[in-house]
């Protein structure tokens, strides 16, 4: 499986648009060779690089695995979006307190559609999905507040 965005490469500056320091939209996402018995799709993106820990900023969950394309700031009509670490049931771009910060995209392919509500938490998301993800691919771009 892969993931890729046709705004930028692995390992290159996430455009300011798609921050908080910007119009903070979801950037467009790009999805290949998901296994063809995956009954859903989810996607997290988190910044690994925060000062208290991992910093979820956005989940989605229970996407159709027929999804090539994430647009731009328009999740799937039939996703699901989980709460990220702003305390948001939606995207939440980069804006680190000090420094670059790697910001991954991180997307699985599973075997089920999980039994979650929209709002639901990483620690839910990743407890439902376990035993379940068929193969997983990452996105990792950077950004540094302004």
């Amino acid at each position: 499986m892969k993931i890729t965005s046709p705004i930028f490469k692995e390992g290159e500056k996430i455009p300011k648009d798609y921050t908080r320091d910007g119009a903070d939209k979801s950037p467009p996402l790009h999805l290949e060779e998901v296994p063809q018995q995956a009954k859903s799709l989810a996607l997290i993106m988190e910044d690994p690089d925060a000062p208290s820990g991992t910093f979820n900023h956005w989940l989605l969950f229970n996407m159709d695995p027929k999804i090539h394309d994430i647009r731009e700031d328009s999740p799937p009509v039939m996703a699901t979006q989980g709460k990220n670490d702003w305390g948001e049931v939606q995207y939440g771009g980069p804006k680190p307190p000090s420094g670059e910060h790697r910001y991954f995209f991180k997307a699985f392919a599973l075997d089920s559609v999980l039994p979650l509500a929209r709002g639901a938490a990483r620690e839910e998301l990743e407890k439902a999905m376990s035993g379940h993800v068929l193969d997983q691919a990452a996105l990792m771009g950077r950004y540094a507040h302004a």
